[in-house]
């Protein structure tokens, strides 16, 4: 399936189960999940559930963080990392602010510190400067291919390439970082171009149905990474409503991609789509 999980912090709010009945889902699903910095479930748990697994990370202000974290997603069976470049500070998310939502006090990003941190404490190690440099040192050292999250342009993309990732993903962080930025399928096929094929392009952002995975194929993405919809299934009914709603988008690129005319993802090319008419003043 062209579908993973994206990396979605504190899942344990949604469900007491978390991210292990998320990873349950995926593994049932035979899709990967992206386990969050920010989860509340460690490497080890989610190892135990044999689901096929990625890594998001945050570079840390102190490398041995960062270094300690990448040594135990590789010990524990991850396949990649996903470093998120777009989050050097947090914005202002209004919405949380006029909302009052909050991470319940029990809650702790389960695999830093000695017991958890809680999020503010774990922001708080976050580097601002995150660079190029990190890129190319944690491609050399990792032992994992490095995908950079959160390229929106062909400038970042030929730059991702020329600095060692196996991947990028365009992604702006589901449009809570920066307010205005590109839709990520209006940036999809600037990235895919500039790439040319030399590394895995993804997408995430969006993706509510299976005929956007379509969409996003078209344009030049090997796969979509999906967040929020298998949350909501989680939230629901835990292991087996994120399965439910990943049955559902699994059926869904199904029937679109029979519709179009193609017998698998690899087949789905550009001339499937064709851009929306614009629209008269």
């Amino acid at each position: 399936m062209p579908l993973a999980i994206a990396p979605v912090a504190f899942q344990r709010v949604a469900h007491p189960d978390g991210e292990v009945a998320m990873a349950r889902a995926a593994h049932a699903a035979g899709t990967a999940i992206c386990l969050s910095t920010m989860a509340t479930s460690t490497f080890e748990e989610v190892a135990a559930t044999g689901a096929l697994r990625w890594f998001q990370l945050y570079v840390f202000r102190d490398e041995h963080v960062t270094a300690e974290l990448v040594a135990r997603a590789r010990n524990a069976g991850f396949t990649a990392l996903l470093l998120t470049v777009d989050t050097p500070v947090l914005a202002r998310r209004e919405r949380d602010h006029r909302t009052g939502f909050t991470i319940p006090s029990e809650l702790t990003v389960a695999s830093l510190g000695q017991g958890g941190l809680t999020p503010a404490e774990a922001f708080a190690q976050m580097s601002p400067s995150v660079s190029w440099r990190d890129v190319e040192r944690l491609a050399a050292s990792a032992g994992l291919p490095v995908v950079v999250k959160g390229v929106l342009t062909a400038e970042d993309a030929r730059l991702a390439c020329e600095h060692g990732a196996a991947g990028l993903v365009v992604s702006n962080h589901g449009g809570r970082q920066l307010d205005g930025v590109s839709a990520t399928i209006d940036a999809l096929a600037e990235v895919a171009a500039a790439v040319d094929g030399r590394i895995e392009v993804l997408l995430d952002g969006g993706v509510r149905r299976g005929t956007d995975v379509v969409k996003a194929l078209a344009l030049g993405a090997r796969a979509v990474l999906a967040g929020r919809a298998p949350l909501w299934g989680l939230a629901v009914d835990g292991e087996a409503g994120a399965r439910a709603v990943l049955d559902v988008l699994r059926d869904e690129i199904l029937v679109a991609l029979q519709l179009v005319g193609c017998s698998s993802p690899a087949d789905v090319t550009r001339d499937r789509v064709q851009p929306r008419a614009a629209r008269l003043p």
